[in-house]
């Protein structure tokens, strides 16, 4: 859906004369259809920047855990979040490659919220892969958790209807618990509901792969968890300032899933059964694409 909002001088044309709805409605549909559009290199930042924490054993110069977070369209809030709970946070471009993470040596990678359609965000599949294949801990928010979907072989599809705004309720499938969250996006992940998923790509790859979360409104997927990977998501937005705050743990279940050093367990719980489908390694990988 486009829509245009026209004022003062936009209700007038070149040559002062008052434009009729016509006109506007002109305007609006002359604009690009987001659909294929890649809109992160436009809003990342050109330079890496780094937050530092704002409590842990030396506030400010030893983080609990050191996170590289790849900026499509970061809000500020995301790292501030992080920094209260002792992180570390190297933003970097959207064009970052995976030896670029890697040189920052860090305990996990999060994918931030951001414009545009996924299917359209090359670059940033392969990059998260990069980082899958290296099972490094993983979080993303919105744009980031449709590239999760993506990067797992899940297909994405523009909404008829995006979710906008507070208020929205969405259901966490492990306990239960209705969140009121806040949304702002126009494509969701095609991902099975009613029951868990090897990942589709590469003959699966990576392993198992569960519907955390859903929107209670209209049943979209609102978050993914690899069930044989440290990896995470979320659609909405834990980070919403000034709120709401119902999903701040996931922040906490980040820095768990860091700390704990698990590849396979699902967060939360102390199954320490083998994957059913063992993911390879980065050096097996490298080799397959050889």
């Amino acid at each position: 859906m486009r829509a245009g909002i026209f004022s003062g001088d936009g209700l007038v044309d070149g040559s002062g004369r008052r434009r009729v709805e016509q006109d506007l409605l002109d305007v609006v549909t002359a604009s690009p259809v987001m659909s294929g559009a890649d809109l992160a290199r436009e809003v990342t930042v050109a330079e890496p920047y780094t937050v530092q924490p704002l409590r842990g054993p030396a506030s400010g110069t030893e983080p609990v855990a050191t996170v590289v977070a790849v900026d499509l369209g970061i809000k500020s809030m995301t790292p501030h979040r992080l920094a209260e709970r002792g992180v570390r946070t190297h933003v970097v471009p959207a064009g970052t490659t995976v030896q670029e993470v890697l040189a920052l040596a860090p305990d996990g990678v999060f994918f931030s919220n951001g414009p545009g359609d996924p299917a359209a965000a090359v670059h940033e599949v392969e990059l998260l892969r990069g980082v899958l294949d290296r099972r490094i801990p993983f979080f993303g928010i919105c744009y980031g958790h449709q590239l999760l979907g993506r990067a797992l072989g899940f297909g994405t599809y523009k909404l008829t209807y995006g979710h906008r705004g507070v208020n929205q309720p969405v259901m966490d499938r492990r306990t239960n618990k209705v969140e009121i969250t806040a949304h702002n996006h126009g494509f969701a992940v095609d991902a099975p509901t009613d029951h868990d998923a090897v990942a589709p790509y590469d003959g699966g790859r990576y392993g198992r792969v569960t519907v955390s979360h859903v929107a209670l409104n209209d049943g979209v997927v609102e978050g993914l968890e690899c069930l044989d990977l440290p990896a995470f998501s979320v659609q909405y937005h834990p980070e919403a300032a000034a709120g709401p705050h119902d999903a701040d743990y996931l922040f906490d279940r980040f820095i768990e899933l860091m700390a704990s050093g698990r590849t396979h367990r699902p967060l939360g719980t102390d199954d320490a059964s083998a994957p059913a489908t063992a993911p390879r390694t980065a050096e097996e990988s490298d080799a397959a694409s050889n």
